[in-house]
């Protein structure tokens, strides 16, 4: 896949079953305005990730999105750039970009991921939390 060639690239976890549910989720919302994005699993590509310049165990635990010039946007500032995409999201993209809201929605969200690898026994050993 070239990168010219889309708008966007989302890096997402397949073995996620709350991965696939948003997926499924954004790509009913954007309706044909989600034709410009490709969505890219994870599971397995350690090698095309580091090709991008992605960091696999990264890739586990942030949202990952390349834009059409190849510029790669994680964690929140992935979310927001992808839910600027759809009309009925913008305004929710622009409250995440605050940034008291998006620390908070940040942290949030790297505690529910965590949780979520450890439980499923695929959190990188190097975030191992005997107390989690």
């Amino acid at each position: 896949m070239s990168r010219g060639e889309h708008k966007l690239v989302v890096y997402y976890d397949g073995s996620c079953p709350a991965c696939m549910r948003d997926r499924r989720l954004y790509e009913r919302l954007a309706g044909s305005g989600g034709r410009d994005v490709v969505w890219f699993d994870i599971t397995g590509e350690e090698t095309a990730l580091r090709e991008r310049g992605i960091d696999p165990d990264l890739a586990l635990q942030e949202l990952h999105v390349e834009d059409s010039g190849g510029g790669i946007h994680s964690e929140m500032a992935a979310y927001i750039l992808l839910m600027g995409r759809v009309p009925f999201l913008k305004p929710l993209a622009w409250l995440l970009s605050l940034e008291p809201i998006k620390g908070l929605f940040s942290a949030l969200y790297h505690r529910w991921v965590q949780r979520r690898l450890a439980r499923e026994g695929r959190l990188p050993s190097s975030n191992q939390d005997p107390s989690q």
